[in-house]
């Protein structure tokens, strides 16, 4: 038997000391505690069991050191205590996992369901492993630091992304961290400047229908280790340490690396769930419930984090510091992010002490922070998001340009709007950088390829007989449901990805690409494959010629936005009339046109719009126009000094649509055909540009 002592309440979790290994735990309400320490994650009983008595308790926390342990311990934990309202919460029959716990192991004999009942789950528990809790290196490996106005993002799943037919990588690290290592030149040679991941956290592939496996990860079973499907070692040991390594080598390529984290649920789900980890320590500490017991649940997946609450937030952030100071990451966007400002009874909350106690924290200042503004509850806030330093996915934005371009009605003035900085969602002033995410596609919805190929969900594959998913995508498949071998709908589709991505990528906000939309990714029509490890969710390898056009476009156009970030992402929102004086405010703003100069049609039936951008004293710099019309219109073009040189064409051929060197344009107007884009640039402006060849 390990001789054990007193131990402290800080660190939470399990820590090395001198002597061994100190364990500390959040338990208000319990009465008993007891530390399992098992030999091996495989192990179907522990070899002691250690029970903590008042003695160990220090307020909330109960703690123990035990000597002669280090890393690798493998451990859990059963608590004792009155049930609570609703007959749920502690149920001692169960190992738990510490939430602490930076390494999981037992992953072999594991088994979900054991985890429901009052039948003993020791033999397929998971398990708590002792680790290093070292800081990474960031004299090595600098955070690149980008700004925001500067800044690219790029969607993709950490284990999606380098599986499928043609992937480059190495076949035993594919669908893993290490993996994505290999293909970072080919993302950097696309232009971003980050990469988002989809939840990395250890999460369970069991929380999903019978027959199907948590492919996206949205279901946290940790909040602080390492999820070990995406690890070429079975050692829990080197899970941090491959996470280092790919952050590692994204910091070296110039690339930020941001997590998808899932703090306002877990994988247990509603009362009748099976109790692993949070729930068994203190479920009425964590969990949003009413007074009978009952769940509250904003996040569509059973339960609620109630993140008000002093200790839960404690957690939250030991989390985000672990990920951000130990193991490298440059930020976080936090799924349905507004449920982490709600209060007690789900009230909202105008200064939430999660994002307050976040914004003060020294370790955490120097991150890009994202969040989504909605939760399932019906809270949407996105102008008045209760935190300074959190940009907001914008849904207004997808769902504007979404509209625009399929050719509804009433959709030119929300562009305006769009293009403008989101003044309407602003208070008339725009955003501002930094404070709006703007995006077409991403990982809940249709791919950009499906957007402009399926009128409807086609999610059958889900075993959820087509009720999963958003059924209101904005989307058009352009005449034919799905693969067309029509040349006219291919044709027509091919302008319309690329009139999606220059209105992305043309206007102010952080862009999000999602991952694949640069080569066509297909989901065959499913709008939610969360389930879907197999070709739906993995990326596209076998590019085409069209495939590589598309890539080459959008690699150019992500080279423009960067070097015309001073125009098409100020720092401040752009002026809509020049300065009455000179030397009075910015000499930049920007004018609005229709077919003639300074007359935009903003009525309802209106389906095309242009604008400009102009700088005192050289005149126009830039010139679009866009018409989601059927037909053809030619609009007029202001005169600019050095005259203007024709950049994008989404009319033209593939490869012709975008040149790296633009062609000369001495009319004074230009015909846009149907469903079309046009950017014009000034001469003296282009020769300062260097597209990609």
């Amino acid at each position: 038997m390990l001789p054990i002592r007193i131990g402290h309440p800080w660190p939470l979790g399990a820590c090395c000391t001198s002597r061994g290994v100190n364990f500390s735990v959040v338990a208000p309400l319990a009465t008993r505690v007891e530390l399992l320490l098992f030999a091996g994650g495989e192990a179907a009983e522990p070899f002691q069991v250690i029970e903590l008595d008042g003695r160990h308790r220090s307020g909330d926390h109960w703690h123990v050191e035990v000597e002669g342990l280090g890393i690798g311990c493998c451990y859990g934990y059963r608590v004792f205590g009155p049930l609570q309202p609703g007959s749920h919460g502690f149920n001692p029959s169960k190992v738990l996992l510490d939430p602490c716990a930076r390494a999981i192991t037992g992953w072999s004999a594991y088994q979900r369901g054991a985890a429901v009942g009052a039948v003993p789950n020791t033999a397929c528990c998971l398990k708590g492993v002792v680790t290093e809790r070292d800081r990474f290196d960031f004299e090595a490996a600098p955070r690149p630091r980008h700004s925001w106005q500067k800044s690219v993002i790029y969607e993709l799943h950490p284990g999606g992304f380098t599986r499928g037919v043609g992937s480059p990588v190495t076949a035993e690290r594919q669908g893993t961290l290490l993996g994505l290592i290999e293909v970072l030149p080919q993302l950097r040679e696309l232009g971003v400047t980050a990469i988002e991941l989809l939840p990395v956290m250890a999460f369970d592939p069991q929380d999903a229908p019978p027959g199907r496996f948590n492919h996206w990860g949205y279901s946290p079973l940790s909040w602080m280790a390492p999820h070990q499907g995406y690890l070429c070692s079975d050692d829990p040991l080197q899970a941090r340490q491959e996470v280092r390594q790919l952050v590692t080598a994204c910091h070296q390529q110039g690339l930020e690396v941001l997590l998808d984290v899932v703090y306002n649920h877990t994988t247990e789900g509603n009362q009748d769930g099976p109790t692993l980890s949070w729930r068994g320590f203190a479920d009425h500490l964590y969990y949003h419930q009413n007074a009978s017991g009952d769940y509250l649940d904003v996040s569509g997946c059973g339960n609620s984090i109630a993140a008000n609450r002093p200790l839960v937030r404690r957690l939250i952030l030991e989390s985000l510091r672990c990920w951000a100071v130990e193991l490298g990451i440059d930020g976080f966007r936090f799924d349905l992010g507004i449920a982490l400002s709600r209060g007690e009874g789900l009230a909202p909350l105008d200064a939430p002490p999660l994002f307050e106690d976040m914004e003060a924290d020294p370790d955490l200042s120097d991150l890009k922070l994202v969040s989504e503004p909605w939760d399932c509850g019906g809270l949407y806030r996105l102008s008045d998001f209760p935190a300074q330093r959190v940009a907001g996915w914008n849904g207004r934005f997808r769902d504007d340009l979404r509209r625009f371009w399929k050719g509804d009605e009433r959709s030119v003035w929300p562009l305006g709007q769009r293009i403008s900085g989101n003044p309407d969602l602003f208070g008339g002033q725009g955003g501002g950088v930094g404070r709006t995410i703007t995006f077409l596609t991403a990982h809940d919805g249709f791919t950009l390829a499906d957007l402009v190929s399926f009128n409807r969900k086609h999610n059958l594959a889900n075993g959820e007989n087509d009720r999963d998913g958003d059924n209101h995508n904005n989307s058009w498949n352009h005449g034919v449901e799905g693969p067309s071998t029509d040349r006219a709908v291919r044709h027509l589709r091919e302008r319309q990805l690329r009139n999606l991505l220059c209105s992305l990528l043309l206007t102010p906000g952080v862009p999000m690409l999602l991952m694949g939309d640069e080569v066509r990714r297909s989901q065959g029509g499913n709008n939610n494959t969360w389930c879907q490890n197999n070709p739906l969710g993995w990326m596209h390898w076998r590019h085409d010629g069209a495939d590589q056009a598309l890539r080459q476009f959008v690699r150019r156009l992500i080279s423009l936005r960067l070097q015309l970030s001073g125009l098409l992402n100020p720092e401040t929102p752009l002026a809509e009339a020049p300065p009455r004086r000179s030397g009075e405010g910015s000499p930049l703003w920007r004018e609005w046109h229709g077919v003639e100069l300074q007359k935009p049609d903003w009525a309802a039936w209106s389906h095309s719009l242009a604008w400009s951008l102009h700088d005192g004293p050289h005149g126009p710099l830039l010139w679009c126009g866009m018409n989601a019309f059927y037909k053809a219109m030619h609009f007029e073009l202001p005169p600019t000094p050095g005259g203007w040189r024709r950049l994008i064409d989404t009319a033209l051929p593939p490869g012709q649509d975008f040149p790296s060197q633009p062609d000369l344009w001495s009319p004074s107007g230009v015909p846009l055909e149907s469903r079309s884009l046009i950017l014009m640039v000034s001469g003296p402006l282009a020769q300062t540009l260097s597209l990609p060849e």
